[in-house]
């Protein structure tokens, strides 16, 4: 019975994550790219502006919102996971060194999706009854298209996201921790488990404060702990980095010419994969980070958009881009291994013993602060469809699924959840294209009328 729902599942999969999306998805990324002007190129300045100015503020977070770094630092904590150091690999592997250059190429044009889901989120947000201020994409979904067609795909989406995101990434991410801490460690998973479900009730029970207090400090944490030690392999191995630059550029445009031909890839398996997994890694396009960047207390939604571009700059030209040049440079790609092990092979080599506790320590983080953005995301939906009463309901079946994914087989799971998450997608893509004009209204407004209130204005004033 498994076997056949894995089966039935995984091929439609298959369908909505193959070359489907990744035309819809680059193809998103590269209409709102071009009608916005490049931000990503002229004004990504401004971006570290706007994202480094707010990393000062000490502004506290609540249900009325927060600021523009802590909405950004909930974001990569839902972008920056475990496929951070898994993705890379099965990119390289399955298409060759060549996809890493594909996989920078979504990720550029990925900066104009999200840029424009931000700017959406913010512009359709909304206060609620108790002076909650929500929003996402189930927002301006309903307001690209009005009428109970509307609604139905708002609907759709908020359970969707809530299912394939909310709910599955507890399940899938308490199994990781709890798989690397056992075999780091012997640590039974069902301890791990469930120490992962308290864990993630002492963080949400907290309400907003507490979870965008965690993922403040957890974010910058979690990240310097990985470039630091991942940096420190790339030294070790760094007569290899320009081979492993030229590997990239030439894999992307002649396969075969790399490592001779050992990879036995063509230039369509090495834009396939390396978009895929970029896709997969940085969430452009998914309707996942809208929910962080909507509740931002920023003057024009722009600003937002502009900080939000900031979290795929993060998540792939740093934090995974490590994990290649760690694989590239340290030559675990010939070891005939796959995945996160090639990773650990390459830490094996330069910290020992100690390799394994510094995976292990960064899967935690990586999967744990996913847990809580994806709870947060899926806490924002439940609100739209239900209100406040269901969100204690919720909350305990994120603590339960942490608790079964310690024990059990998830891959029917991440079957189920790539289903849902390509629905997602779908309706989110709907959603933005239904209210592109508007996206570049005020985008226009925000370039070029001098009498508009930005964040950005106060920033430059200091």
């Amino acid at each position: 019975m498994v076997d056949a729902l894995n089966s039935f599942f995984g091929q439609i999969s298959s369908i909505l994550w193959g070359n489907l999306y990744m035309f819809v998805l680059v193809g998103t990324g590269l209409y709102f790219t071009i009608r916005t002007g490049f931000p990503q190129i002229r004004r990504m300045g401004d971006s570290f502006r706007l994202t480094f100015a707010g990393f000062k503020q000490k502004e506290k977070a609540g249900n009325d919102g927060m600021s523009a770094w802590q909405s950004l630092a909930t974001a990569i904590a839902g972008q920056v996971g475990t496929g951070n150091i898994a993705g890379p690999a099965t990119a390289i592997m399955a298409g060759g060194p060549g996809a890493i250059f594909w996989m920078w190429v979504s990720a550029f044009f990925g900066m104009g999706t999200i840029f424009s889901e931000a700017v959406a989120a913010q512009k359709y947000k909304v206060v609620m009854e108790d002076g909650t201020v929500n929003g996402g994409p189930a927002y301006y979904i309903q307001a690209a298209y009005k009428g109970t067609l509307g609604k139905v795909l708002a609907n759709a989406f908020s359970i969707f996201l809530i299912i394939g995101f909310g709910l599955a990434a507890a399940l899938i991410q308490g199994n990781t921790i709890s798989a690397a801490f056992s075999n780091s460690f012997g640590v039974p998973p069902i301890v791990i488990g469930v120490g992962v479900a308290v864990l993630t009730l002492i963080v949400v029970l907290g309400g907003v404060k507490r979870i965008v207090d965690f993922i403040t400090a957890c974010v910058p944490f979690m990240a310097l702990i990985y470039i630091v030690a991942g940096i420190i392999v790339i030294i070790a191995n760094a007569d290899q980095i320009i081979p492993a630059i030229e590997m990239i550029f030439v894999g992307a445009f002649n396969p075969q010419a790399v490592a001779g031909g050992m990879f036995g890839v063509g230039i369509k398996e090495a834009m396939r994969y390396g978009i895929a997994r970029g896709l997969f890694s940085n969430e452009a396009g998914t309707g996942s980070t809208p929910h962080a960047h909507a509740v931002a207390k920023v003057k024009h939604p722009c600003d937002q958009g502009l900080v939000a571009m900031m979290s795929v700059f993060i998540d792939t030209f740093i934090i995974l881009n490590i994990t290649v040049f760690i694989i590239l440079t340290s030559g675990s790609y010939t070891t005939g291994q796959d995945g996160i092990i090639l990773t650990q092979i390459a830490f094996d080599e330069v910290f020992g013993s100690l390799g394994g506790i510094l995976i292990s320590i960064c899967i935690f983080f990586f999967s744990f602060s996913t847990i809580i953005a994806a709870y947060f995301y899926g806490r924002s939906n439940v609100l739209k469809l239900f209100g406040p009463k269901l969100v204690p309901f919720y909350t305990a079946w994120i603590a339960l699924f942490a608790i079964i994914g310690s024990g059990f087989t998830v891959s029917l799971v991440w079957s189920i959840c790539d289903v849902f998450n390509g629905f997602m997608v779908f309706v989110n893509i709907i959603g933005l294209w239904g209210i592109s004009n508007v996206i570049i209204k005020l985008w226009k407004q925000y370039e070029h009328d001098p009498n508009v209130e930005t964040t950005l204005k106060d920033i430059k004033n200091q």
